[in-house]
């Protein structure tokens, strides 16, 4: 079985999480890929093959060689995101792509322009794996999985590569930021370890946003509108009033690099009470402390003007910046840049704009960049992934772990 097939088997379960569950993991769906995924480790004859009580996926390839090796880790993460569903996705392959518009779905008119996306002019001449327009792809990350499992598949294959002890491990709830809640550091046992989670496959990247969360609650005063003069107080024109009050340009819409943004995700009541969940964002954590205290200089207004306390807010920490651990010891980005060099490839960081399992392992001590898969434009349905970089990747799996 080659990564392409392992990938297109993944896709097909539905592993789509939700925010708003309380259950470990947040979706039973998920443990669809999760037995699927032990029971295929077990065939391939990876060791230590543990499907734990919270969803987690983990694996072993013992050290095949005397000499004293690092132990090292990948994690991938098995859900997708809310955002849209990932329920009966329908893949295809574009072989050598020329570089012009993609009909993804002629009936719903939905095409992927490369003006509206440049990602794909640097993917020319390259195999593609697109959805039908009417789910997001799920390469986020299961281009991820099917990258390790197959190096891992490589390396069973072919027992001259020398290498250390190799640890796997595939989470749930990653996209709601549960992915490591229950992630056990102390077993998993590595000395460093590298997510496996999007982007070009040339990329180390080492830094990611501090992330907050606010959920944004609002009293109204519901009224007969027959009646409602100078009583009614619409919660739903309040919450937009509040939205108001928050720096315009502070939007993802408006943002790029390392600069911040507070994002109104999802909206939802009536006249009498409505509720907002925000995610906040930074690189910078004072600057995201500002942006928290601009809620709650909103909020503050607005309870002033109306007399009573109209907002609430909840406000959390998510995850922080994993550079300033990371920056403390760099041998695992050494590393890795080593072996794209050695695969021909010119490596490069940049600054996610987003957060990773690694971020969270990496303050739970265990040093944890991350390593793209050759996936772009996640959650949604213009995702797609690159069939020549998910193979790159593979390569440089194996490379980042031989003796």
């Amino acid at each position: 079985m080659n990564v392409v097939d392992r990938f297109l088997n993944y896709v097909k379960i539905d592993t789509q999480s939700s925010a708003t569950s309380s259950s470990v993991p947040s979706t039973s769906k998920q443990l669809d890929l999760a037995r699927f995924l032990e029971k295929e480790m077990q065939e391939m004859g990876i060791q230590e093959v543990k499907l734990d009580h919270s969803g987690v996926v983990y694996g072993c390839l013992p050290s095949n060689t005397e000499e004293p090796l690092p132990t090292i880790g990948f994690v991938a993460h098995m859900d997708t995101s809310p955002d849209m569903s990932g329920e009966n996705v329908k893949p295809r392959i574009i072989q050598d792509y020329d570089g012009s518009p993609i009909v993804l779905n002629e009936a719903l008119n939905i095409v992927m322009d490369p003006i509206e996306f440049p990602s794909l002019k640097e993917n020319i001449h390259q195999d593609l794996i697109v959805t039908d327009g009417t789910t997001l792809l799920g390469g986020d990350d299961k281009a991820g999985i099917a990258e390790i499992m197959q190096m891992a598949d490589y390396l069973l294959a072919n027992p001259t590569i020398k290498h250390g002890t190799i640890k796997l491990a595939f989470t749930p709830d990653e996209e709601v930021g549960r992915g490591t809640e229950n992630f056990d550091v102390s077993y998993f046992g590595c000395d460093f370890a590298y997510t496996v989670d999007g982007g070009e496959i040339n990329c180390i990247d080492y830094e990611n946003f501090n992330a907050a969360s606010c959920k944004v609650s609002v009293q109204g005063k519901g009224i007969h509108p027959g009646s409602a003069k100078y009583k009614m107080i619409n919660s739903l024109l309040a919450a937009m009033e509040f939205q108001s009050l928050l720096p315009v340009f502070d939007n993802p819409a408006y943002t790029e690099g390392y600069e911040g943004f507070n994002h109104l995700n999802t909206m939802s009541g009536n006249v009498d009470f409505t509720q907002m969940d925000y995610i906040i964002r930074n690189h910078d954590e004072q600057l995201l402390e500002k942006q928290k205290q601009d809620f709650i200089n909103a909020q503050t207004f607005m309870n002033n003007k109306y007399g009573y306390p109209i907002i609430s807010l909840d406000i959390q920490d998510t995850y922080a910046n994993m550079r300033q651990h990371i920056e403390k010891d760099m041998r695992v980005i050494e590393k890795a840049k080593t072996a794209m060099r050695q695969i021909g490839l010119t490596p490069k960081s940049s600054a996610i704009r987003g957060g990773t399992d690694g971020a969270m392992l990496t303050y739970a001590g265990l040093p944890c960049p991350n390593l793209g898969t050759g996936g772009y434009n996640a959650h949604g349905k213009y995702e797609y992934v690159s069939i020549n970089a998910m193979k790159q990747c593979v390569e440089l799996l194996v490379e980042i772990v031989k003796a």
